[in-house]
Order: structure tokens, then C-alpha cells, then sequence
């Protein structure tokens, strides 16, 4: 939410969410759930198994996102945007491998990544960016909004989660996703 308000360009998976949306009629965050039960589907063949981070993250995202929608304003001067933004990229590595180093189930679009990333074997860091790339062309192809933004995080967030995941693993539970290839 903060990279939407940034209007710097969104998050690839808010692009695409953002490119549904316009289309249905809906808000970002109906669309945001939607897409993650979709995504859920496409971990069948990965074997990914679901915990409650999973079911949490597929439903809270999605509420949380339009409710911090409603209260986090665009800052108006190009030096808070662009704060807003990097805010948002760091935020979202942070949190990404916290819940996932937690290891109570990942979010719907992260265990597509550790998914691909185990039965791959390819580091975090290039499955992550290969999903953000394809979902950021099919989501502007929607319509979703496209900018610098997009592109910074496209490439940071995979090299940045694959960077701080160690720190935030916990020990003893199960196998951390396969760091590099």
C-alpha cells in the first residue's frame, strides 16, 4: 500500500491486482484475496503445504491493504513519495522473511517462490524476480499502474529477502528454503 500511494509505481503483484481491479469493478483488496486463493492452486504440484501465516496472509493482506488505503495519504513533495516508496520495498523484505522464517506457512505468493525454489533449486532471489517480472507484464497489460517504483522492486525484493531470511529463520523447525544454485 505504501508503494501505491508513492504513485511511483506499484508492487508487480498491485499492478496486477490494481489491472483486475479496474477491470471488475472492485477494490484492490477483493482483488488481492482473490488472486491468493488462485495462487494457492498453483502449489499442488510444488507440494507446498499451508499453515496459518498462509491462510492469515491470504486474507489480512488483502483487508489491510484497503483499510490502509483509506487512511495513508500521498505525500504531496517528490522527497516523501520517493521515502514512502523505498519505506515500502524495505517494509515488505523485512516482513517477508519474517512470517516466512517464522515458519508458520508462507503467504500465498511467497510459497509459489520457496515452492519454485525448492523444486528448482534456482536461489530465492532469481525466483522471486522472475515472478515479479511476470506478473508485473501481465498486470500492466491490465492496466495496472507501471513506474520506478515497480522496477526497484522488482529487483531488490528477491536479492533482499534471500539476504535477510537467515536472520529471521527459526532454528529447529524445518528446512529453510535452498539459498543459492
Amino acid at each position: 500500500m505504501a508503494l501505491i500511494r508513492a504513485h511511483l509505481g506499484n508492487a508487480p503483484w498491485d499492478v496486477l491486482h490494481q489491472g483486475i481491479a479496474g477491470h471488475l469493478g472492485v477494490s484492490i483488496g477483493v482483488v488481492t484475496i482473490a488472486v491468493s486463493l488462485v495462487v494457492l492452486l498453483a502449489w499442488v504440484p510444488l507440494r507446498e503445504m499451508p499453515g496459518l501465516g498462509t491462510i492469515s496472509n491470504a486474507f489480512v493482506i488483502g483487508l489491510a491493504t484497503n483499510l490502509g488505503l483509506a487512511f495513508l495519504h500521498e505525500p504531496h513533495a517528490l522527497a516523501g513519495r520517493a521515502a514512502l516508496m523505498v519505506a515500502g520495498i524495505a517494509g515488505n523484505a523485512v516482513a517477508t522473511a519474517m512470517y516466512i522464517g517464522a515458519q508458520f506457512g508462507p503467504g500465498p505468493r511467497d510459497g509459489l517462490m520457496t515452492g519454485l525454489n525448492r523444486r528448482t533449486g534456482r536461489p530465492i532471489w532469481m525466483v522471486r524476480t522472475s515472478l515479479e517480472v511476470s506478473v508485473v507484464v501481465l498486470g500492466w497489460l491490465l492496466g495496472g499502474v507501471f513506474g520506478v517504483g515497480t522496477l526497484l522492486y522488482a529487483v531488490l525484493i528477491g536479492p533482499l529477502v534471500q539476504r535477510l531470511l537467515p536472520l529471521f529463520t527459526v532454528s529447529g523447525l524445518a528446512a529453510p528454503p535452498v539459498e543459492d544454485a
